[in-house]
């Protein structure tokens, strides 16, 4: 798909929060309440970086919740692209091999596009490309036990494993760089995809700029 001029530009949401806060959650419940819209998911950890030089030993200790695990400069090349209605080829992440895998999921732009992570607030060429940016902030408690449940039944991983990792660098770095970003939000979501009330303003204020680009020529 190529550049179309005579389209108006694609509203970005950012939504971020700790591993565990709901900011899944949340960015699905804004999916399904504006369905009559076009809308692309974009999800950060399809954005970790190819290790496939590494040997597994050695990708296991990587520290998957700093800045550096992400290949940032794809991710903001990928939104640039939709932004000018380009379809992309986002990363497949193999999260039992700790690398991206052989394949490619190909995207086709969309009228809103949502881009989902934990640090999608922490670099201002992000945040300078999205139209309204969210926190989903929730408690640490809450947080690990989701990550438990979700990493033994969706990723394969120990128990042991899991609070290993947590306490030597997932709470660390949420400490140190994500937490920090709620300050770059504009709306911040208690409590992830149960709270309701600012799930429907979240989908309001999104329904305004989308009839707001509609009514405004580029």
């Amino acid at each position: 798909m190529t550049a179309n001029s005579g389209k108006k530009r694609p509203v970005i949401i950012g939504v971020t929060g700790g591993s565990g806060s709901g900011k899944t959650s949340v960015s699905m419940a804004i999916f399904n309440q504006l369905k009559q819209h076009s809308l692309l998911m974009v999800q950060e950890d399809s954005y970790y970086k190819n290790q496939s030089d590494m040997l597994f030993e050695e990708r296991v200790k990587v520290n998957y919740d700093h800045p550096d695990a992400f290949d940032t400069d794809l991710l903001i090349e990928h939104l640039q692209s939709l932004l000018e209605w380009k379809q992309v080829a986002v990363p497949v992440y193999d999260y039992s091999a700790h690398t991206r895998s052989n394949k490619v999921l190909v995207q086709d732009p969309q009228e809103v596009i949502i881009v989902e992570g934990i640090l999608v607030l922490n670099d201002q060429r992000l945040r300078d490309l999205m139209d309204i940016k969210v926190f989903v902030d929730t408690d640490d408690d809450i947080r690990i036990i989701r990550r438990i449940k979700r990493d033994t039944e969706e990723r394969g991983r120990s128990l042991e494993s899991i609070i290993s990792q947590y306490l030597k660098t997932v709470k660390p770095m949420y400490h140190q760089f994500i937490e920090p970003t709620k300050r770059y939000a504009d709306i911040i979501v208690p409590e992830g995809g149960a709270n309701q009330v600012a799930i429907d303003l979240l989908t309001t204020k999104i329904r305004d700029v989308l009839r707001h680009n509609r009514h405004t020529k580029n």
